[in-house]
């Protein structure tokens, strides 16, 4: 079904870009106050290691169902009318986690608030509609880049709220910006013509999708457990499995499908999704291996610090992260994402293999992460960027929220990897892991990476009808 012709949409400025970059930035601060207050809600909500564990994920599986949904349905009925129910949906969240009394109440607040990742595609759905193209891609990496500066912000201020005021204004705040920036959207930012306005909703394609992706995201959180039960995970790959068979069979046969699997199977689309995949393990498994490498005993290859030390330490990799969304939106639009994604890959594979043989100073893994923490944030903001312009207006949300969900799959499988390989790399009796996992650990990382090199070269091929 082709969409409606519609008048061109009302070119904005600078001010309406950065009303949805402070939308970001609110929802990553949002986002990021749990995982270092985890030891304070334990222990004033009285939970077990299994609950502040649950608690961790909660929004993170929220978060990949969601996605796909909201970029499909701002596709359909435009990028800001869903933007403005769903950032309901968070400020609801938010306000129960605020108020939240006991670990029930503020599970739903998790669940709700994990509505927020859906806003990037979103955003992406407006920029493109609004902006020269140029002007897009800058706007994609400085929306990126500011919901990372919003982590960097809920991580650091997440601790001193909660502990000099309570833990309930640690929701507060972010979400009392997060009102207040959706007020400045709406304000700013001018109704999108509707896409596919008509269409139905492929309701069998989104309950299958939902399984597959909560599927698949269980069988990570728990893989650990599930490797020394062979009956279970077999049933897990084989639920999965079927699920997947389903999903495909379901779309193909859809009128208006969720996700056309048409544009999905076209080169400069898949490989954007292997290539963020590979790119986001192994950024995880720096993010993981680099604090266990600085908390591990002075007495051996370690350097025994601190939480607090660190914290001082990654504060640069973050730093990186943050300013590596806008930088990534540049360097797309002067050179290409093509270039960018290239030149991003090599200088991570080249970081990480050098990690696994040079760590004996703590600035050679400051250095190590912060290069990778750079380089990972211009790859996939690269990828975003190139993702959104491959597509035509009408399917802008429903790409890149399948680049988001894949970038939340590629963290969580980079971080089960790692933490096999020091589970199995630690000797019985033994507090630290053998230097030797570590290395290899790097070593793979750098490998899998340096592969998704084979994938660029099917990023510039044209996707567009």
């Amino acid at each position: 079904m082709t969409a409606t012709t519609l008048a061109p949409p009302v070119r904005v400025g600078k001010p309406a870009v950065w009303a949805l970059g402070l939308l970001a930035a609110s929802t990553g601060t949002l986002e990021s106050v749990v995982t270092p207050t985890l030891p304070l809600l334990q222990r004033e909500l009285s939970m077990s290691p299994a609950q502040g564990a649950l608690l961790s994920i909660t929004m993170l599986l929220t978060g990949a169902l969601v996605t796909p949904v909201a970029g499909s349905l701002g596709d359909r009925h435009g990028g800001k009318r869903v933007m403005l129910r769903l950032m309901a949906v968070v400020a609801t969240g938010g306000l129960v986690s605020s108020l939240a009394p006991n670990l029930p109440v503020l599970l739903l607040g998790q669940v709700l608030e994990g509505a927020m990742v859906g806003a990037m595609p979103l955003s992406f759905i407006l920029v493109r509609k609004h902006l020269p193209a140029g002007a897009a891609q800058v706007a994609i990496g400085v929306v990126s880049g500011l919901f990372v500066g919003g982590g960097m912000l809920g991580t650091l201020m997440a601790g001193p709220v909660a502990e000099g005021l309570s833990r309930h204004w640690m929701f507060a705040l972010p979400t009392i910006a997060i009102v207040a920036a959706t007020l400045l959207v709406h304000r700013l930012m001018p109704d999108d013509p509707p896409g596919r306005a008509d269409a139905r909703i492929d309701w069998p394609g989104l309950a299958l999708l939902s399984g597959i992706l909560l599927t698949l995201m269980l069988g990570l959180a728990t893989a650990p457990e599930l490797g020394g039960r062979p009956l279970a995970l077999g049933a897990l790959v084989l639920a999965l499995a079927l699920l997947v068979t389903g999903w495909t069979v379901v779309e193909r046969r859809s009128p208006s499908p969720m996700v056309d699997l048409r544009l999905v199977a076209k080169p400069a689309i898949w490989s954007s999704y292997v290539i963020t995949f590979a790119v986001c393990l192994g950024t995880s498994v720096a993010m993981f291996l680099v604090p266990q490498l600085f908390a591990a005993s002075a007495d051996g290859y370690g350097f025994g610090a601190g939480s607090t030390d660190i914290g001082r330490y990654l504060l640069p990799g973050t730093v990186a992260g943050a300013v590596s969304g806008p930088l990534g939106g540049v360097v797309a639009r002067r050179f290409g994402a093509r270039t960018a994604v290239a030149a991003g890959i090599g200088v991570m594979t080249a970081t990480l293999v050098a990690m696994a043989f040079v760590h004996t100073e703590v600035w050679h893994l400051v250095v190590g992460k912060t290069l990778v923490a750079l380089a990972s944030g211009v790859c996939i903001t690269a990828m975003v960027v190139k993702t959104a312009t491959s597509v035509d207006h009408g399917n802008t949300g429903t790409a890149t929220s399948l680049v988001l969900v894949i970038r939340v799959i590629g963290m969580a499988a980079g971080a089960q990897v790692s933490g096999a390989f020091l589970t199995a790399g630690t000797l019985p009796g033994a507090d630290d892991p053998a230097e030797s996992a570590f290395a290899t650990g790097f070593v793979i990382a750098g490998a899998v990476t340096a592969l998704s090199l084979l994938a660029v070269r099917a990023m510039n091929k044209e996707v567009k009808a």
